[in-house]
């Protein structure tokens, strides 16, 4: 079966973990990414695993990737330059978006500005045709004019172009025929679809998420290429090479290229969904994943074992009306910056000093103290016990220095003092990033557990749980390389849907299974071109659906398709008990509308085993995987604390705190009161918290 190989690029750091499908046997390795060209990164780390096992890339049968290119061009927005052509007299609607400043502080922001348009009004073209409601054709495409505009935009070197007319998603033909005049014209630029890349009603959420897959279309194809190149040059031939989408699935690198908009979650979809394969097997149903990496930290809910996902998102204010895993993000990472303000306040980020150059302990350049010069000036982590598996040393005393001269002397505070500030400030807005997916939408945190990782996670999370009031903490055998692994638990997902508005009474099951069947059709023809057989195609449906005249849906699962001829019955019950749970009431005499149909092809791939992996290396007693001692300042003095060896602990050993414990991709931190206890089984560690 081969080795099956995951790579995982961070903002610091690029993960590896290579599988060997006959053994079960897992190594993993992390490498400095190379920002702006993070296959080089990839493939030289890569290349270095296969030399010192002595294999050739032809002992790979499997290789998957989460990416960071289409978040990044968000963030930083250097995307394509791209052109949008839309229907005559509707040029206004991406300028005009939804019309709301948001929800949260933001209310109150008194310098509130929305987003920069990723498509300004000169590179707006009107098309005049108009498709109604109901999908007939008002008015025929005026080519001639059509032409016309889109040479404007040619000549404006527009390399992506989006096309997003009325009701296309009812009758796409003058999408289609669009598409195919600027094939005719420019066969070099990029094309972007609404009814291809999004068919589904909601005119501005639809055109603003076929612009983000135009505008990050070209980067993501180049950066596909390029690393497809590059490992083709390696020897790498396997046909099952595989990029991780929003969703939580698989997507193969030609599909993935196409639907840029769907990776955007990428990286963080991938440790989500290690987490939820983890809740499965191990019985903790109930967790907040709290992923803590070297520029940001994500965290997802995971309730009775399944990740919320939803079917909308925003990406840096930019909307999307894509299936996503329900994944918030603030920037708190290792590398993130503390600063003094022009009011003198101590802030911590939202800059990062990325991979390069890094935080002023990893001795690349930097000169500005981060979140893991501050946990190094307070012990957390210790220059004796380098990162990175040992390939990384910590330089303390820069450390000390960055903060001396940057934080604490203007604040008037001693060292540790402000590197405790800088703890005290991130870990608060940690917390405030677990309240939105929690709390904030009627959760009770003493219900659920933090399943910590990341790099950096370990040393926050017992904190931040114990002030959150939550159950207990969980960290997986291999922390610093989750989102990774995850990718070894994934199954291939692509997502369809349709949008039909039609009042649930004046449906039959017959018409219901026939709107299914023409979306599984389509995911069955994908799916099988990309080599798979029709025998490891499954599908899963879903409706959203909507009391008539509500401007949301509610997405309901539809078991047991095709349905019978009672089954449109059940489904209005399913919607009214799910919207009594939701928000407290149901309507059960109104009238129930389906917005939209979801056809979801899912073929399952073989995982990763979730199993102890340090069976071999643990000991008889828990002193006997002592490292030695240290000074660690969990208050103003110094306390005298043992270290470790994370991998040596026994099966079932219990340690007390305060104590830290080491392993090549993280460092745990055990607080006073709390305690750690290693699972027999699986290999997690369990933190009972004071």
């Amino acid at each position: 079966m081969g080795y099956r190989v995951a790579v995982d690029t961070g903002g610091t750091f690029t993960d590896f973990v290579f599988l060997d499908a006959d053994s079960g046997h897992i190594e993993i390795m992390k490498v400095p990414s190379t920002r702006g060209n993070e296959s080089v990164g990839i493939v030289d780390g890569f290349s270095r695993w296969l030399k010192g096992k002595g294999l050739s890339a032809d002992n790979i049968a499997f290789f998957a990737h989460s990416t960071t290119v289409g978040t990044n061009a968000m963030l930083e927005e250097n995307g394509a330059k791209t052109g949008l052509l839309v229907t005559e007299g509707f040029r206004g609607v991406y300028e005009v978006g939804e019309q709301s400043r948001g929800h949260g502080s933001v209310i109150y922001d008194l310098f509130f500005e929305k987003p920069r348009l990723l498509v300004p009004p000169r590179l707006t073209e009107e098309m005049p045709e108009r498709v109604l409601f109901d999908g007939t054709v008002h008015a025929a495409l005026d080519e001639a004019a059509a032409r016309k505009g889109i040479e404007k935009l040619l000549a404006q070197g527009v390399e992506s172009i989006a096309v997003c007319l009325l009701f296309s998603f009812r009758n796409p033909q003058h999408e289609a025929r669009i598409g195919a005049l600027i094939r005719e014209l420019a066969p070099q630029v990029n094309i972007s679809i609404s009814s291809e890349v999004v068919p589904q009603i909601r005119e501005y959420y639809r055109l603003s998420t076929t612009v983000v897959n135009a505008y990050l279309n070209p980067l993501l194809e180049s950066y596909i290429h390029c690393l497809d190149t590059r490992l083709a040059e390696l020897g790498l031939a396997t046909e099952q090479r595989y990029i991780m989408r929003s969703n939580g699935g698989l997507a193969t690198f030609d599909a993935a290229a196409k639907r840029s908009v769907q990776t955007v979650l990428s990286g963080p979809a991938a440790g989500v969904v290690a987490a939820q394969q983890f809740a499965k097997a191990s019985g903790f149903h109930e967790m907040v994943t709290f992923d803590m990496g070297g520029t940001s930290t994500d965290v997802a809910l995971i309730n009775d074992g399944q990740a919320m996902r939803r079917m909308a998102g925003k990406v840096n204010q930019r909307d999307l009306l894509v299936p996503m895993l329900d994944i918030h993000t603030v920037a708190a990472g290792g590398g993130t910056v503390a600063w003094i303000d022009e009011l003198g306040m101590l802030q911590v980020g939202p800059r990062s000093a990325g991979s390069v150059p890094g935080p002023v302990c990893y001795g690349r350049g930097g000169t500005e103290a981060t979140i893991t010069d501050a946990n190094l000036v307070l012990g957390y982590l210790n220059a004796e016990f380098p990162l990175a598996g040992g390939s990384l040393t910590l330089d303390r005393k820069a450390a000390e220095q960055a903060i001396e001269q940057h934080i604490a002397k203007p604040l008037g505070l001693s060292v540790t003092a402000a590197a405790r500030g800088i703890i005290e400030i991130v870990n608060v807005k940690m917390q405030e990033a677990i309240k939105v997916v929690s709390s904030n939408r009627g959760y009770d945190l003493r219900d659920f557990y933090l399943y910590s990782f990341g790099g950096a996670g370990s040393l926050h999370a017992g904190q931040i749980a114990e002030e959150l009031g939550m159950r207990g903490v969980i960290i997986p055998t291999y922390p610093g390389v989750t989102a990774a692994l995850g990718l070894l638990l994934s199954d291939v997902r692509h997502d369809y849907v349709q949008s039909e508005l039609t009042d649930l009474r004046e449906l039959t099951a017959e018409q219901i299974n026939a709107r299914f069947a023409q979306l599984a059709r389509q995911g069955k023809s994908e799916l099988l071109e990309e080599g798979f057989a029709e025998r490891e195609i499954q599908f899963e449906f879903h409706l959203d659906m909507r009391y008539a005249g509500q401007g949301y849906e509610l997405t309901i699962a539809v078991p047991g398709v095709p349905l019978q001829a009672d089954d449109p019955a059940q489904l209005r019950h399913s919607f009214d008990n799910e919207h009594a749970r939701l928000t407290g009431h149901s309507a059960p005499t109104e009238a129930v509308e389906i917005v939209n149909y979801r056809v979801s092809g899912v073929v399952a791939v073989p995982q990763a085993p979730l199993t102890n992996p340090f069976v071999e290396q643990q000991m008889a007693t828990v002193e006997q995987a002592l490292l030695g001692r240290t000074h660690v300042y969990f208050g103003e003095a110094p306390t005298d604390t043992p270290v470790y060896d994370r991998t040596k602990l026994p099966a079932g050993g219990t340690v007390l705190g305060p104590a830290i414990l080491l392993q090549a991709d993280t460092t745990i931190i055990l607080h006073d009161g709390e305690k750690a206890v290693v699972d027999p089984a699986l290999g997690h560690i369990e933190i009972i918290l004071a």
